[in-house]
């Protein structure tokens, strides 16, 4: 027995109870979505802490006490994985990471912003080491510990790009970030670390939703959050997450040059081909992301030699019998309806099946801010911020008051949050914003079915409503009166309510 081993059996020590339970619910939290209400109901157990804290609050009380828990064990040589076996040894496993991995959370956060501006090029961490060897003084192996530090990366990335990419706090888009982070780590983070870290080439994401309701954004949380190995003897990691997401329109590629964007093509191949040139799957690395923006309009033959890249993961240039390897994962989206693209031939099923691994819908703006008006606040704050290049609430509250008046608290908003960014740039411009004409009333029938669907009529709104889209339909007090079995005079006060609502 080596001097090691004899001072581990001198230290070893049982969990009590208490610790036991404390650290079995750490143990859970760390697999759960953060983005979900179990984690955050998990956190407020762990800090103590009533349900009307918020959820930053909760968060920020819980990892503390895990840390500071983790701190008293050190301070009594208990710090160690080898110090413990079974079931203690499994719990005790998740809740040092869980450690490790929030002593450096602010670290992760500025590799992440100083990445993003050095671009293609990974950047040094000269905090590898703290951290490895943090990990090693907790009991893990070194090929263990990098691992485990770029799984640490990753799950920094995916937080930071799915929380500020998507911008909102209504139901639906509490519900798009829980899905998203699924889509990166599956539902259940301990098959992923255990199986399929280095197996999510085969999981295709098709994101479907209006134009400009951010499935770019959405596309790029997760393109960039893909698992990216530790290069120990470089001190980096093997790729910059900003080379490994690499995105193509293509709506905007005729159909005879889609095929070379998409694969390349030799010198020679067509007229024009004066070189060779590297299609988008050519360029993307081993453990990219590449983001197929408008699939659906895209020819059937072209979903056919896609449909094969995707079964058989290769693909040849145009103009060469090279066969070459594709090893990353594929993300596309569309404002189309796919189902009546495939009623009608447009869209192949079998293409369709291949890509929806997962299917993500995006909320349009409208179905936002009827769950939450104070969405309209926040993405204007976020628009203003990217415009002005820091936040200027004042300017946000102007900007409020003048959408408020136009185009109004019922504007349908079809363009959706591109459409709301635009109407920021043009209030500064020139002080207003009407809208899209007609754009308010265009489908008042849809309108009010969305607002019964949502729960936001009472019963006297409710018949307002109705006795409004009667109105606009046979133009007569008398024949809404006929329809409804009101009197003129009531048929008359439900209709002009119902428009000072609409």
């Amino acid at each position: 027995m080596t001097v090691l081993d004899t001072y581990i059996q001198c230290m070893k020590r049982p969990l009590n109870p208490v610790e036991r339970e404390f650290f079995s619910m750490v143990a859970r939290a760390a697999f759960l979505n953060p983005f979900g209400v179990e984690r955050l109901e998990l956190d407020r157990r762990i800090a103590g802490l009533a349900e009307s804290v918020d959820g930053k609050e909760a968060v920020d009380r819980s990892v503390g006490r895990v840390l500071a828990e983790v701190e008293r064990l050190e301070r009594e040589g208990r710090a160690d994985l080898r110090l413990f076996s079974g079931e203690e040894r499994r719990v005790l496993h998740t809740t040092l990471l869980f450690d490790v991995f929030h002593r450096f959370a602010d670290h992760f956060d500025r590799l992440i912003v100083e990445q993003g501006v050095a671009g293609d090029r990974p950047c040094a961490v000269p905090f590898a080491a703290d951290a490895l060897g943090l990990l090693s003084r907790r009991g893990f192996d070194p090929k263990e510990s990098e691992r485990y530090f770029a799984f640490f990366f990753q799950l920094r990335r995916a937080f930071f790009f799915i929380d500020r990419g998507l911008a909102g706090r209504c139901p639906s888009m509490k519900e798009l970030k829980r899905r998203l982070w699924n889509n990166v780590f599956t539902s259940d983070v301990r098959w992923y670390e255990r199986f399929l870290w280095s197996r999510m080439e085969d999981f295709s994401t098709l994101l479907l939703g209006e134009t400009g309701t951010g499935k770019g954004a959405a596309a790029a949380a997760v393109g960039r959050s893909g698992f990216i190995p530790f290069d120990g003897e470089k001190g980096r990691f093997a790729e910059s997450f900003a080379r490994n997401f690499i995105a193509l329109n293509l709506s905007q590629y005729p159909e005879t040059l889609i095929e070379s964007e998409l694969f390349g093509h030799r010198k020679g191949a067509f007229t024009g081909a004066v070189a060779d040139y590297q299609g988008i799957f050519d360029r993307c690395p081993p453990h990219g992301a590449i983001f197929l923006d408008e699939i659906g309009d895209v020819s059937v033959p072209v979903q056919v030699k896609l449909l094969q890249v995707l079964q058989e993961r290769v693909f040849s240039p145009v103009g060469s019998h090279e066969r070459r390897r594709f090893r990353g994962r594929i993300i596309a989206a569309t404002n189309r309806p796919l189902d009546e693209m495939r009623r009608r031939g447009e869209f192949r099923d079998d293409f369709f099946y291949r890509l929806c691994s997962d299917v993500i819908v995006l909320p349009p703006l409208r179905e936002r801010l009827g769950e939450d008006p104070g969405e309209l606040e926040l993405l204007l704050e976020h628009a203003v911020q990217r415009t002005t290049g820091g936040s200027a609430s004042e300017l946000v509250k102007e900007i409020v008051l003048v959408l408020r008046k136009e185009p109004g608290a019922h504007y349908r908003w079809p363009g959706n949050v591109r459409e709301l960014e635009q109407a920021v740039r043009r209030i500064l411009l020139t002080g207003r914003y009407r809208g899209e004409e007609g754009v308010a009333d265009a489908n008042p029938a849809a309108r009010m079915a969305e607002t019964i669907s949502q729960g936001r009529f009472d019963a006297q709104g409710l018949l307002s409503a109705y006795c409004a889209l009667l109105h606009r339909r046979y133009g007569t007090y008398e024949e809404v009166a006929r329809i409804t079995g009101l009197d003129r005079r009531t048929v008359k006060k439900y209709v002009l309510a119902g428009r000072d609502d609409s």
